[in-house]
């Protein structure tokens, strides 16, 4: 594996934490600039640490180009250290910039919950709990005033199965929910800490506060919630009715990510989900539905090269929908999968749609490979050796270019042969009109309606 420091230039430090260290670095090939945790293997003391810093980097790929989460670019480790390369968020933390304005408008303050719980929403739909949300955890790219928010720091994240209850003690004093400190809890506790942060969004203070972690803890399982001091009273009624609803003590009652987004103090200023919003798997089976077979066949064989890291999230994911465990995934469960926290509304004919898009055999269930196909994220194309893997796989005589016999050929193997498409495959890809795709038509065909794609060599991006 090749060393970081022969890729890219250490610059300062940006900040530290338990275990490492995080400094800003720049790609040599092209200047760019990133920001690179390193954590020592050194203060990894046991299994358990190495199975956080593992689950991180899982974390990371899995939740691979959802807005408003920190990109993890590439991962690198050598004897002393593991280092994650992650875009670089220049803007700072959430907190200096609210503390920089001294007080938040309601207005504005519901636009950045907002986002915010956007952000929970596709991490619980995801199948990840964050654990550890707090405004140092949300950084903005750039300096700019209306510059994007981005949600950082998963290293106490989890994956979680619907009705899983954990039950170890983490996250930051202020914004810990009082069923974590009764080791019971499951993915509820992030709207609480989000409920938190926004007591602290419109009246400056956290909502429990002692002078020693022991009595922080005491408040936020005893202690009721001032909505009556200063300056609660010129708060709107709205504004307190989340507030309580998002720091219920009885995660039950609580609102989930979705109700919040719903809230009408949440929907005030117009622009918020009248439409339940699409779950992210939701989105990636519609755009895999979109495919044609050549590339869905390409993905197939892109999904066999990925490392267990970067499916983990995925494998998951599909445990969850596979509820009886019988290794794959029915209509019926496929429905309650999308539907179950997603409050995602679709009609049968959209499920049934779906789900013949990702049944490459059409023998009426998904697999796991089929699932990973699927859902795999479309930003993984732009990985120039999985690309030329697939590339190969097509190309069966190793000429250089992909021919109708090839084609047809490779598509029959993976279960995908429709004799109607392939003309219409060759014509829209075959750019210089010679009945052949060469290398760069296929890369061409791959990113097209992929807004993340970087058509350009990337030799120099290896994950």
């Amino acid at each position: 594996m090749e060393d970081v420091k022969s890729t890219y230039t250490m610059g300062k430090e940006l900040g530290r934490g338990q275990f490492g260290v995080t400094h800003l670095c720049t790609l040599k090939s092209t200047g760019q600039q990133f920001a690179c945790k390193t954590l020592s293997k050194r203060k990894l003391h046991n299994k358990e640490d190495i199975e956080d810093v593992r689950r991180e980097v899982q974390i990371m790929y899995h939740l691979a180009g959802q807005p408003n989460i920190v990109e993890l670019k590439e991962v690198f480790e050598d004897k002393h250290s593991v280092h994650l390369v992650m875009e670089l968020c220049a803007g700072g933390e959430l907190f200096d910039r609210i503390i920089s304005k001294g007080q938040y408008t309601e207005r504005a303050a519901a636009s950045l919950l907002r986002t915010i719980v956007q952000i929970v929403h596709t991490c619980h739909s995801m199948g990840v709990i964050h654990r550890d949300l707090k405004p140092e955890n949300f950084l903005l790219l750039n300096k700019e005033e209306d510059a994007p928010l981005k949600a950082t720091d998963f290293g106490l994240s989890v994956f979680f199965k619907q009705g899983e209850i954990f039950r170890d003690i983490v996250g930051s004093a202020y914004y810990i929910a009082p069923e974590v400190l009764k080791k019971k809890y499951g993915p509820e506790v992030d709207i609480w800490s989000i409920g938190v942060m926004l007591y602290i969004l419109l009246c400056g203070t956290p909502p429990f506060w002692a002078e020693s972690e022991h009595g922080i803890f005491k408040a936020i399982l005893e202690g009721p919630i001032d909505l009556s001091s200063d300056p609660w009273p010129h708060i709107s009624d709205g504004a307190k009715d989340l507030v309580k609803k998002m720091l219920c003590k009885d995660p039950q009652k609580r609102l989930t990510a979705f109700q919040v987004l719903n809230h009408p103090w949440i929907k005030e200023d117009g622009e918020a989900p009248d439409v339940p919003l699409d779950n992210a798997v939701l989105g990636k089976l519609k755009q895999f539905r979109a495919m044609n077979q050549f590339k869905k066949a390409a993905l197939r064989v892109i999904a066999g090269c990925l490392s267990e890291e970067e499916i983990r999230g995925l494998k998951e994911m599909f445990k969850r929908m596979d509820t009886d465990n019988s290794g794959t995934i029915t209509l019926e469960e496929l429905k309650q999968g999308l539907l179950s926290e997603q409050g995602t509304k679709l009609s049968e004919a959209e499920v049934k749609q779906l789900m013949e898009a990702a049944d490459a055999d059409g023998n009426g269930t998904i697999d796991y490979d089929e699932f990973i196909t699927a859902t795999m994220q479309l930003n993984r194309m732009d990985k120039e050796e999985h690309l030329y893997t697939a590339f190969q796989f097509f190309d069966k005589d190793n000429s250089g270019f992909i021919t109708r016999e090839e084609l047809e050929q490779a598509l029959k193997e993976k279960g995908l042969y429709n004799g109607k498409e392939i003309k219409d495959i060759i014509d829209d890809a075959d750019a210089d009109n010679d009945g052949n795709i060469d290398y760069q038509e296929f890369v061409a065909m791959m990113n097209k309606g992929n807004p993340d794609a970087n058509p350009k060599k990337r030799r120099d991006l290896e994950f």
